[in-house]
């Protein structure tokens, strides 16, 4: 006999497994608690196999839940693709994108190539940089969208996406020498850079400049050699490179956001302004399911933080 997956509760699966919490997946797909619970025994019935546990307040996925798990992103993926490709064939044009170095080589390559697929009659160009140089291309028209620390929060075009948080990185291992501080950082300006030396003379601890780099690359291999200590986002490390465990003053989290020119807001803009979004803040989130996938949720009846 053939039995079909409901697309809704498989989409109210993920989003809950992914974001860590069943309640907030009741307010992303406009549905109660209750109904999401209902969904979920619906899901069971429909497999025809027990796909949570009680683990303390909240769910744990069993076995045969890891495996519809990973189907279901897949199913999910593949209907909101033809989705968008329908949509997308009329779409045509080209979008000029920013990226600071944090993101080029991370989960947007595969948000850039998903758009690619989805909206073959638009060209996507790509400029790579630091974020004053991304500022001056929306300024002067030559960006119709960048992805920016910090100085995004000023423009009028931009919209927030969250303040990831920030950590000091460095060789596994790797133990503050006695003396001043070496400091790992991107040339002046740099957010980064103004926060760490902000808190290490709040916290009266002496520091110089170990090293300076115009890249993101370079700063890493500075890091993996053992030459010092890095203030960063603290999912960006390198292999090798971890959050240095004691001793050093808390960083703030620092606001990332997707700004857009003043006139860059053409449907082929506005189509991948949509998915950057979904990509950095939730759906298909750089800071929440890109992570890692969590083992647990927590219960829909929970309070969701």
């Amino acid at each position: 006999m053939l039995r079909n997956l409901d697309m809704d509760v498989l989409r109210t699966f993920v989003l809950g497994m992914d974001g860590g919490s069943f309640a907030q997946a009741a307010q992303r797909v406009g549905r109660s608690q209750a109904a999401v619970s209902l969904q979920l025994r619906k899901l069971e019935e429909q497999t025809g196999h027990t796909l949570f546990r009680r683990q303390g307040r909240g769910l744990a996925l069993t076995p045969a839940g890891e495996t519809l798990l990973s189907y279901a992103r897949r199913i999910l993926a593949l209907n909101d693709d033809a989705l968008a490709a329908l949509d997308g064939a009329a779409v045509a044009g080209t979008v000029r994108l920013g990226l600071v170095q944090d993101f080029a080589e991370r989960r947007l390559p595969a948000v850039l190539g998903r758009f690619a697929r989805t909206h073959p009659a638009v060209r996507i160009e790509v400029a790579i940089d630091r974020g004053p140089a991304l500022v001056r291309g929306l300024e002067s028209g030559t960006l119709d969208l960048a992805l920016l620390w910090g100085e995004a929060a000023a423009l009028p075009h931009a919209q927030p996406l969250g303040r990831p948080p920030v950590a000091w990185l460095a060789a596994d291992g790797w133990v503050p020498p006695d003396g001043p501080l070496p400091l790992l950082v991107i040339e002046q300006p740099c957010a980064f850079r103004a926060a760490a030396v902000a808190a290490l003379d709040r916290a009266g601890i002496p520091w110089r400049v170990a090293v300076t780099s115009p890249s993101l690359s370079g700063l890493w291999a500075a890091a993996q050699a053992g030459l010092g200590v890095t203030p960063r986002a603290a999912d960006g490390a390198p292999a090798g490179v971890a959050p240095v465990a004691a001793g050093l003053p808390p960083l703030p989290p620092m606001p990332l956001a997707l700004a857009a020119a003043a006139d860059g807001d053409t449907p082929a803009a506005a189509r991948l302004r949509v998915l950057l979004c979904e990509a950095v803040t939730g759906e298909d989130s750089l800071y929440g399911a890109v992570h890692g996938t969590p083992s647990s949720a927590r219960s829909p009846r929970g309070d969701g933080n």
